[in-house]
């Protein structure tokens, strides 16, 4: 990066380097824009951020994965989205200058090793590793890093997301999982039985419906809300419901499914989290299972290729259980293996997807680690 920095800008010293995250959900899916409870990882996979001072004025930026850059004014009153991959840095920078920062001429190179569309969060590493650059050694509270990245993909890429996947990025700890309350903003660090293999599967599929349908979930949990309100004012989002309450609300159909899943979801974080203090791999698997089920026939979030990968995995030795991470339709399954059954995992899965899609599907070692921050200097 050092090197293609240089040669990029034409610069001999040294760049500073901030890095991001991305990260698997372990449990607790589509809970969080429902201030509910999740359990994620940072993943020791992240995007990286070489900057320096640009001496025009501007703010160039340049993705040395895509071979491809732009430029744009420190002055972002009056940008608009392009509807690409750069509204991601713009928006974040947008964000911080409404907040009184400073938005400094610099020039950045990015570098991501978080795989696109895998439902890893590469998106989340993106917007909080160029925040971190933007910022550039200057305090900032961490909560509203993430605050303000959560709403520069929500205004200004147009996604309404959760904060998860922010939030982990600034706040992940190496060989902790962290649980968050997606209410209070407040969390705590997790330790993990030792004996068990966290692995991701990219089922390398994104299909178009992701985008549309997670607008469409937030709407039908709204709407839940609005309904079971009626009989119970004190609900204020879908962390405050008991499932009892569908029934007596009324609720049927598509609002009682995906009320259902949100409400069970949240227990089952809770239920994965007393199963891991006491080590209880049997219990945390079926809780994995379970949370996928839900999201197959309750929330209908998965997909064909997704299923295929579930299934298979819980065929496989050594596998405690097998899950769909991220927002759906595509992306990775999270799988958790016996440490010494991990290898043939990795063959069996890849041998079976293979011979039902003609498809070669990454697997991840997925390791706990450390949430976003600058990198020490190197010469």
């Amino acid at each position: 990066m050092i090197e293609q920095f240089r040669s990029l800008y034409g610069e001999d010293r040294q760049p500073r380097f901030y890095r991001a995250p991305g990260r698997v959900n372990l449990i607790g899916e589509h809970t969080d824009y429902n201030l509910g409870f999740v359990l994620p990882i940072a993943l020791d996979m992240a995007c990286y951020v070489a900057c320096a001072p640009s001496s025009d004025g501007r703010i160039h930026v340049h993705s040395l994965d895509r071979r491809e850059g732009f430029d744009f004014d420190v002055d972002l009153r009056n940008a608009i989205p392009r509807k690409n991959w750069t509204d991601y840095v713009i928006g974040v920078a947008q964000g911080l200058a409404r907040r009184g920062v400073e938005i400094r001429p610099m020039n950045l190179a990015l570098h991501s090793d978080v795989p696109e569309g895998s439902g890893l969060s590469s998106s989340a590493a993106l917007e909080v590793s160029s925040a971190f650059a933007f910022l550039d050694g200057r305090d900032f509270d961490k909560l509203e890093i993430a605050k303000l990245c959560q709403q520069a993909e929500i205004e200004f890429v147009g996604m309404p997301c959760g904060i998860m996947d922010q939030y982990i990025s600034v706040f992940g700890r190496k060989n902790r999982a962290i649980e968050i309350d997606c209410r209070s903003l407040q969390h705590r660090a997790v330790p993990l039985p030792e004996n068990v293999a966290i692995l991701a599967v990219n089922s390398m599929v994104k299909h178009e419906l992701a985008s549309s349908a997670y607008a469409d979930r937030v709407n039908e949990c709204r709407a839940a809300v609005d309904q079971i309100r009626r009989v119970h004012p004190q609900v204020a989002s879908l962390r405050d419901a008991k499932v009892e309450y569908l029934d007596e609300a009324g609720l049927t159909g598509t609002l009682k499914k995906r009320a259902r899943h949100i409400i069970t979801e949240n227990e089952r974080v809770e239920q994965f989290l007393v199963a891991s203090e006491r080590g209880d791999l049997a219990e945390m698997g079926k809780l994995f299972v379970g949370s996928h089920r839900s999201m197959q026939f309750d929330y209908e979030i998965t997909c064909e290729e997704i299923d295929f990968l579930v299934d298979a995995a819980l065929s496989i030795d050594g596998v405690f259980g097998a899950r769909m991470t991220g927002g759906g339709f595509g992306g990775c399954t999270v799988n958790l293996v016996e440490p010494e059954k991990a290898p043939a995992f990795e063959r069996a899965i890849k041998q079976a997807y293979q011979a039902r899609w003609g498809v070669d599907p990454p697997v991840f070692r997925c390791l706990p680690s450390e949430g976003a921050g600058q990198l020490p200097g190197r010469e």
